[in-house]
């Protein structure tokens, strides 16, 4: 880890600490954007970071592990009213969801990578259904009307998954991203990354 992965992953994590006054108001800010972004901060530290292929599947049973649980409404819930979860929020995203993630991604088979990405996209399509029919409250510390706006959420970034993951099928297996910051960074392709 280089001292420009440190600051990236200092700025994301104070990103995501700055968000902190809308979280208790805005289901969509707590898990579409803070959620992301402590994720961040650990594929920010973890980037050029080289994992032993036989830690590969502890890896990402870790950090599957972990998304799930703070998918959780309960999770959730209590994140907003223990500062005991609160802390666990702003520790485990990085360091047991982000980081694992980050260190197992290049080494996955395309298959279990495709297996992944599709249960991600399924997982977001449930989560959306649940949060969009659910004729009471799921969280409670967030209205009716809140998660529903959260359930159309998580269809938008389903969605936005599905057609993103979908490029290199269409484009053809040459695609590539070469933004400018991308590449002064000397990190990856899109098409490696989207295998």
């Amino acid at each position: 880890m280089t001292r420009a992965d440190a600051t990236l992953g200092t700025v994301i994590f104070a990103a995501a600490a700055a968000v902190q006054p809308w979280v208790a108001s805005d289901p969509l800010v707590h898990m579409l954007v803070q959620f992301p972004l402590l994720g961040g901060v650990g594929f920010a530290l973890g980037r050029r970071i080289s994992l032993a292929e036989r830690w590969t599947g502890a890896a990402v049973i870790i950090g599957i592990a972990t998304v799930f649980f703070w998918m959780l409404p309960r999770s959730l819930d209590s994140a907003l009213t223990s500062w005991t979860m609160h802390l666990a929020k702003f520790t485990t995203l990085p360091l047991a969801a982000g980081l694992p993630l980050t260190l197992a991604w290049p080494r996955l088979h395309r298959v279990l990578r495709g297996f992944v990405k599709t249960e991600t996209i399924s997982m977001l399509g449930v989560l959306g259904f649940l949060y969009t029919h659910a004729p009471i409250r799921i969280c409670n510390s967030y209205l009716i009307t809140d998660q529903v706006r959260l359930g159309f959420g998580f269809f938008w970034v389903a969605a936005a998954l599905a057609i993103l993951w979908s490029l290199p099928v269409f484009l053809g297996p040459s695609f590539t991203w070469h933004g400018p910051y991308l590449a002064s960074l000397k990190t990856r392709t899109l098409q490696n990354d989207l295998r």
